[in-house]
This record gives C-alpha cells, sequence and structure tokens, in this order.
C-alpha cells in the first residue's frame, strides 16, 4: 500500500497569501495517482487545500493529518507540502491558513519525529517552501540529523534560501521540476523514479535559478516512486546481453547493417546492399546510442562505422545494464 498526504496552501488568514501552490499541490496528486500505464500508484492519496473561504488548512487539522499518514506499515508513506515556511533558533516550521507569527506552525521536528517512528517501510518528505532545507536538522544550532532510517527529505531549497514561484506565478519552479520529473524526465531505463533521480533532475535543472534543492536519505536501496514511460522498449533492453555476450565486446559492422546509403554508394558493386536481418539489428544498436548504451568504435556516428566496417561497443552505463540483463534482474 502506498499512502500520500498533499497540501497546497495560497490563502493565509494573518500573513502574506501565494498563488501557485494550491496548483502544485493538485499537479502533485494527478502524476502520483497512476503510473504511465494507467495502473494505479498511490491509491486515493489525500489533499488538503487553502484557497480561502471554507477552503483552509487549520495547524490541528495538518498535524492530525500527517500523524494518520504516518500510522501503519505502507509501503510509502509520502508527505508533500507547499506553501510558506519559516525558520528560527529553535527550528523551521510549515505555516497553515491560521499561522500568525511563522513559530506558530507546524514544527519540522514534530514531522520528522511522526516519519520517524512510522512503521512504514519508506517515509518521503518533500517541501516547496521556503527555508525547507532545515528539516532533518536538529534546532538550536545542534549538528544532529534527524533522518532515520528508510527516510528521505527533498526540499525546495537550503534553510538560508526562499523558494519561488515561476514568473507570472501560478507554479512554483520546484514542483514544476518534480512533475516533470515524476512524468518521466528522471526514469531510468526501465521507467523507475527514484527520489535519487528526482533530485538530480532538479538540481541541473535549476540553472541560474537563486534556490538549490536539498536532499536528505537514509536508506539502503532507493524505491521507486512512479513508473514512468520507459525511453527504450524493454525487449530491447533485454536484448542487450544476447548482442554483447561479454564486457568489451566489439560488435562487427558492415554496410549490409545500414539501411540507407548515397546514391553513388547505391551504385558500388563493392558495397552489399541492406540485408533486412542486419538493419533490424541495426535499429536496435540506434536505440541503444540514444540512451548512452552504446557507442560507435572509431567513427563519429553509427551509419559511419557500419559503412566503413567499423564496429560498435557499450558505455559504462552499458556495461551496467548488460550485467542486469544478463544476471536476470532485468
Amino acid at each position: 500500500m502506498r499512502k500520500a498526504l498533499i497540501v497546497g496552501i495560497d490563502h493565509y488568514d494573518h500573513i502574506g497569501s501565494l498563488s501557485g501552490c494550491v496548483n502544485d499541490a493538485y499537479a502533485v496528486k494527478s502524476v502520483l495517482e497512476r503510473h504511465a500505464d494507467g495502473t494505479v500508484n498511490f491509491a486515493n492519496p489525500r489533499i488538503m487545500i487553502g484557497a480561502g473561504g471554507s477552503a483552509a488548512v487549520r495547524k490541528s487539522k495538518l498535524k492530525e493529518a500527517a500523524r494518520e499518514l504516518f500510522a501503519g506499515d505502507a509501503d510509502i508513506a509520502l508527505f508533500y507540502f507547499a506553501g510558506h515556511g519559516f525558520i528560527e533558533d529553535t527550528g523551521g516550521f510549515i505555516c497553515a491558513t491560521d499561522c500568525e507569527t511563522g513559530d506558530d506552525g507546524f514544527s519540522l521536528h514534530e514531522l520528522m519525529s511522526l516519519a520517524a517512528q512510522s512503521r512504514a517501510r519508506n517515509k518521503v518528505v518533500i517541501l516547496d517552501s521556503c527555508h525547507s532545507g532545515v528539516a532533518g536538522d536538529r534546532g538550536g544550532g545542534q549538528p544532529v540529523a534527524e533522518v532515520g532510517e528508510g527516510m528521505t527529505v527533498l526540499t525546495a531549497s537550503t534553510a538560508e534560501q526562499y523558494a519561488f514561484e515561476i514568473e507570472g506565478g501560478g507554479a512554483g519552479v520546484f514542483t514544476t521540476l518534480l512533475v516533470d520529473a515524476l512524468g518521466g524526465a528522471a526514469a531510468n531505463l526501465v521507467g523507475e523514479v527514484t527520489p535519487g533521480s528526482i533530485y538530480a533532475h532538479i538540481d541541473q535543472s535549476l540553472g541560474p535559478w537563486a534556490q538549490r534543492p536539498v536532499f536528505k536519505t537514509n536508506v539502503k536501496t532507493f524505491v521507486s516512486l512512479r513508473k514512468a514511460e520507459p525511453p527504450i522498449p524493454l525487449v530491447d533492453l533485454q536484448a542487450l546481453a544476447n548482442h554483447f555476450p561479454r564486457a568489451a565486446y566489439d560488435f562487427p559492422l558492415d554496410p549490409a547493417y545500414e539501411p540507407e546509403r548515397l546514391e553513388d554508394q547505391k551504385l558500388d558493386p563493392g558495397i552489399p546492399a541492406p540485408d533486412p536481418a542486419k538493419t533490424a539489428v541495426f535499429a536496435v544498436l540506434q536505440r541503444f546510442v540514444k540512451v548512452n548504451l552504446v557507442r560507435p568504435v572509431g567513427a563519429t556516428h553509427m551509419w559511419h562505422a557500419a559503412m566503413q566496417g567499423k564496429s560498435c561497443e557499450l558505455t559504462v552505463l552499458g556495461e551496467h545494464y548488460r550485467k542486469l540483463v544478463a544476471s536476470g534482474l532485468i
């Protein structure tokens, strides 16, 4: 069982309101509900929205919902928050609708304690709020981490930074990249999206933005948060060990592998015609090249490698996946 609590607060009764957090919460809910193939991922994730009027998220209700999320022994318990954050010398807080001073919000220490005490096998906390990078650090300047076993924390910014919205409002920079990552931009070659790959995608994508994501984890292996469309068909990936039966194997090529050729080459009797069986294999090899599993040897492109009778070889990533296939792990 996978459980998720998704919170987005735009309207605040006593402090300045925001404009993109509710949209962010709905976007995260939408992408987490199902895998790319339509099967259920997080079933019926709970969403709490602070949009004004009767749509408010009071601190007491937020804390109660977090406690319910981390109760039980789910495979994954995921907490997502978009809204105001606050920090002082005693630690950090996420601000509910009824916050007045910031330090009357939901303490990150309490949130992390609930997660640490949970029997869920994987606890994931994702915060798109200012100063959220303090999550997992004990307040009072003590250099003691609160990230217990099975816990992962991903935040929009460091403890000292603000979390920005996209120019024009309507969505946060961090959550836009988070949704993009979950949608497939951070997927590995079998389509799995992990917290680590999400962080890498966000970190590499932020560029000149004046905020840096923070990633803290205490897990033996990363859990997949969603299965996206893989960038290469599984049947192709499983054929990798057949085409490259051992490490450092050079796959020999010749012009019969390449279906395309120049007009003068078509008339050259010394150049063999395309062989349908070989061109089918060559198409797979080219798909390997696109995802950095294979590279041509002694040539710039696979076309030149084939037409010049050269070869292709596995990249470091390709050898990693060849081993996984050969071991029956893919």
